[in-house]
């Protein structure tokens, strides 16, 4: 039979043999969490009942043994209250657990507010949405500001990745708000959490709003040659044939929600004129869609 811990007896063909005093010492710290202080009381009763008459255990040993045990097991108590009281400190708070898959040995990551803690058996679980985790798991406990300010984070990288990946395809009507909202946010920032946010947001950021920035300036130039065409009567073919047909195809390439940007009384204007230079030419006339 293969060696029993130290506060415990070996038995060998029917006798106690006692187990080496050093041995003893540098075993107690495992042999605490295996017995409890009932436990140990009786093999040390066994150890001192079948001890070998002629070379007895001192009771300097006994009691170094119990002694050594009642330290440990006074520890082990400790480390649990503390970590029971830990884990009631959690209550309320974001935490973060990490755990491994035994059969897969996949790693599996969960975050959310603890709602609330139970104990069993000198150990704590944590309820995060109403499933049980146990508090050896928890890799990280954040505080309400740091949380919130991550819940910032996510909400903002959520809506920089619902743009459209090329910029070509960000046009005015569709996205000049929300552009502008999100830089206006971001700007109102703390420095901490624009951080956290990072350089390539920052930047992909920058590069929509520029690209906003420039979509607008060239859409309030059109608007602006539309409000410059002179009146129907000076309109003639060589002033302003091609000038007109200009405008006229700027409108037709901008997408359909752009032009519905452009108010009713210019487009009105501008259709006159494309088919008062319809008229100089003799072809039919242009519409508007």
């Amino acid at each position: 039979m293969s060696d029993v811990n130290s506060v415990s007896a070996i038995i060998k063909d029917g006798e106690v043999v006692n187990a080496d005093s050093k041995k003893q010492s540098k075993d107690m710290n495992s042999a605490a969490k295996g017995y409890d202080k009932d436990s140990f009381l009786k093999i040390l009763v066994a150890q001192m009942k079948y001890q070998d008459p002629m070379e007895p255990t001192s009771n300097t040993e006994y009691i170094s043994q119990y002694a050594t045990f009642t330290q440990v097991e006074q520890m082990n108590n400790m480390a649990n209250a503390m970590s029971l009281s830990r884990a009631s400190d959690m209550v309320g708070k974001t935490v973060r657990i990490k755990q491994v898959n035994a059969d897969t040995g996949k790693t599996s990551e969960t975050e959310g507010v603890v709602d609330y803690v139970t104990y069993s058996g000198n150990k704590a679980y944590l309820n995060i949405d109403g499933s049980s985790y146990d508090i050896d798991d928890v890799t990280d406990v954040l505080s309400p500001e740091y949380a919130n300010m991550l819940a910032v984070v996510k909400d903002f990288k959520e809506n920089v990745d619902s743009l459209p990946n090329t910029l070509e395809l960000v046009s005015l009507a569709d996205y000049e708000n929300k552009i502008n909202s999100l830089n206006e946010y971001y700007q109102g920032l703390d420095k901490e959490t624009q951080g956290l946010i990072g350089k390539d947001y920052e930047t992909a950021l920058t590069q929509y709003v520029n690209r906003i920035k420039d979509v607008r300036t060239s859409f309030n130039a059109f608007l602006g040659e539309i409000d410059k065409l002179p009146a129907l009567e000076e309109i003639n073919l060589a002033g302003y044939g091609k000038k007109i047909d200009s405008l006229y195809n700027d409108y037709l390439n901008y997408d359909w929600s752009t032009r519905q940007l452009v108010d009713d009384s210019r487009k009105t204007y501008l259709l006159e004129r494309v088919n008062k230079i319809d008229d100089l030419r003799g072809n039919a006339h242009r519409t508007l869609s």
